[in-house]
This record gives structure tokens, C-alpha cells and sequence, in this order.
């Protein structure tokens, strides 16, 4: 991706958002904004206001879960280009194939290593830029 990267996270937890943000700042991938949500029907609120080009989003959320808001961006055009990475503590097989049908790339397991996240944004920044 040429451009600075613009990433959505999206989680109930101020402490998890704030890590993962404080993350991907030391990250060295090129980031342009950083928005946050504390769930998906938040988030959905982002991605309508704003240029995103990947989420990262819990699934155990209040108000709209994680996997309520991928079946949402799933069904907009306009969003079919968002790289959608899981940060999650349920890592299990069966969620995962929950999940496999909703353009999910990556899958990060809470708690995670700074590094883990930090390979995990330098894989997102080397997608290829959509259309």
C-alpha cells in the first residue's frame, strides 16, 4: 500500500484499544489516522464518515457484535476492499470457521506480543491496494 495506512479498531475495551493503537504507532508502518469504536454499530458510524482501509475488530462486543459488523461491511459495496483482521480472545476452531465466510485475513489472539501486532500491521500495509 502506497499511501498511509488508515485503521479502524474496534473494541469494548479502552485498555485494548489504546494497546493496540500504542502498537501499530511504534510499528513501523506508515500510518496515516487512527479511528476507534467500542463496538460495531459504532464502527459502522466511522466507516461512513471516513476513509478506512483496514479494521481490526473484537467479536465479543455489546450493541453490535464483531461478527454482526463484518456480515454488515460484507454487504456494502463500498466497503468490500477493507482488510478485516480478528483480535480476539475466542481463538477457537469454531469460531474461526465462523468467521472464515466474512473476508477475514487475519486472526490475532488476545493476548498478543507486540510483535505479533506489529507483523500482523506490516502483513496488512503489504496487501495490495484495492480496485
Amino acid at each position: 500500500m502506497a499511501q498511509a495506512l488508515n485503521i479502524l479498531i474496534v473494541d469494548d475495551s479502552v485498555m485494548m484499544r489504546t494497546l493496540i493503537k500504542r502498537v501499530a504507532r511504534l510499528s513501523q508502518v506508515p500510518l496515516g489516522e487512527i479511528y476507534e469504536a467500542s463496538n460495531g454499530a459504532e464502527a459502522i458510524d466511522v466507516l461512513e464518515r471516513h476513509d478506512v482501509h483496514a479494521i481490526f475488530t473484537d467479536i465479543n462486543m455489546p450493541v453490535m457484535s464483531g461478527t454482526e459488523l463484518l456480515r454488515e461491511i460484507g454487504r456494502r459495496e463500498c466497503w468490500k476492499h477493507l482488510i478485516r483482521v480478528i483480535v480476539s480472545t475466542d481463538g477457537s476452531s469454531a469460531r474461526r470457521e465462523e468467521v472464515r465466510d466474512l473476508q477475514v485475513q487475519l486472526y490475532v489472539e488476545k493476548p498478543f506480543r507486540p510483535e505479533v501486532m506489529c507483523d500482523v500491521l506490516s502483513q496488512v500495509a503489504a496487501c495490495p491496494e484495492p480496485r
